[in-house]
């Protein structure tokens, strides 16, 4: 029989104490979802989520006799949070779907197990382990752990039609664990339900197909949502652009050790359009920093492999390093993919990898002046302070920052002194 009871992050003191509070008189709690299918594949175990029979009045009354904090996080669908020497544990009654409407699902509390598991999304997310470490599985998630398969529970069309975000987390669990090609009933039942999405919240969306884009390889998925449409109804911008940069940016993530960056990812797909990329942070609710990345690397224009470190500093400086380190590595991808067939690819590797390496260790130099400073030389509070400012600025860019403030100071001197005349 599998067990779990050898693992060490299950023999924490904080889950033992979780088990221990729950278990007590009658109730019965049991790890669920993420936690065992992680450690049944033999990934590193984050969060730990429990069902239980308690209801969270329960729930927390029992964790407020024992000192535990407690925070009712969605009480409306049965969860509490339970905090042990800061570690969440996310508690949730088990449940039923009363109603659902593709987003969201009215739910009723139950003692019963199967029940609960089988209102779940995919087998391999309805696997529970006991407080001993035993495994139960009521959907067939046993297996499908053991073949790498992404299926749904039941009839694929009804969880799907439950809620739509569901497509979304079919691919991306394809991405991250699946194996072969996607269970042919939920690719077909994803591709008839694309539509809907445009149903859902841009958030949950844009959360779901970032956490795809992280995936070591998320190739194959994006193979099949572009196959299935899915692809082009939440990503419209990547249709005549597609994912063609894909398999050889992770091929480079993995030659040069970059830590996988779904927004890297994200623009591989797509046109370098500033326009196109606004309305794309607007439609999905990206983050301003999010946003600001893409359009920065929507502005950058194409770096030259044989741009000199002087001139690269000067645009850095000026333009800053988001959009440029996001065009050389895509650059130094596409370079790397064609390394076996184009002779010269070799040599554009060295230099792009020579810039690359410069632009992340680029500092920008702060400008010696403020306007403090034209004040001070007797320039009147005006448009004019930032004109000179921004002159002598771009004068020491283009030597690149090699004046010091004193020689500023005195080419300030000198500047205010010859438009004195203008302004008399």
């Amino acid at each position: 029989m599998i067990s779990l009871a050898e693992e060490a992050w299950f023999q924490a003191p904080s889950l033992r104490r979780v088990f221990s509070v729950l278990n007590a008189e009658g109730g019965e709690a049991r790890i669920v979802g993420g936690a065992v299918r992680d450690a049944l594949i033999g990934r590193p175990v984050a969060d730990i989520d429990l069902a239980t029979t308690l209801t969270p009045d329960e729930v927390i009354a029992r964790a407020d006799a024992a000192g535990i904090k407690s925070v009712p996080t969605g009480l409306a669908h049965g969860t509490v949070t339970l905090v042990i020497d800061g570690k969440p544990f996310e508690v949730t009654t088990l449940r039923r779907d009363v109603t659902t409407d593709g987003r969201h699902a009215e739910v009723a509390f139950t003692t019963d197990w199967e029940e609960d598991a089988r209102r779940r999304d995919l087998t391999i997310n309805a696997l529970y382990a006991d407080a001993e470490g035993r495994i139960y599985d009521h959907v067939g998630g046993l297996p499908d752990i053991e073949s790498r398969t992404i299926r749904f529970i039941g009839v694929a069309a009804e969880r799907v039609a439950e809620d739509y975000l569901r497509v979304l987390r079919f691919f991306r669990f394809f991405a991250w664990y699946g194996s072969g090609r996607p269970d042919a009933e939920g690719l077909k039942a994803c591709a008839r339900a694309r539509d809907h999405l445009a149903s859902l919240s841009a958030e949950r969306v844009w959360s779901e197909t970032k956490k795809l884009l992280t995936a070591p390889d998320p190739g194959r998925a994006l193979l099949w949502m572009r196959t299935s449409g899915v692809l082009t109804a939440i990503l419209p911008e990547s249709e005549k652009w597609g994912i063609d940069a894909i398999p050889g940016l992770v091929s480079a993530e993995d030659a040069f050790g970059w830590t996988p960056d779904p927004l890297l990812r994200l623009v591989a797909m797509l046109p370098p359009d500033a326009e196109r990329i606004a309305a794309l942070c607007q439609r999905l609710r990206l983050s301003k920093s999010e946003a600001a990345r893409l359009t920065r690397w929507a502005a950058c224009l194409p770096i030259p492999e044989k741009t000199a470190e002087a001139a690269l500093d000067r645009r850095l400086y000026r333009d800053g390093t988001d959009g440029a380190l996001m065009r050389l590595k895509l650059d130094l991808a596409l370079a790397h993919s064609k390394r076996e067939t184009e002779p010269e690819a070799l040599q554009r590797i060295a230099a792009l990898q020579r810039l690359l390496a410069r632009t992340e260790r680029f500092e920008k130099p702060r400008f010696p002046l403020t306007g403090a400073d034209v004040l001070a030389a007797g320039v009147p509070a005006g448009p004019a302070v930032g004109d000179i400012l921004s002159m002598l600025e771009e004068q020491w860019v283009a030597e690149n920052f090699a004046a010091d403030r004193k020689s500023l100071l005195t080419r300030l001197a000198t500047a205010v002194a010859d438009a004195k005349p203008s302004n008399a």
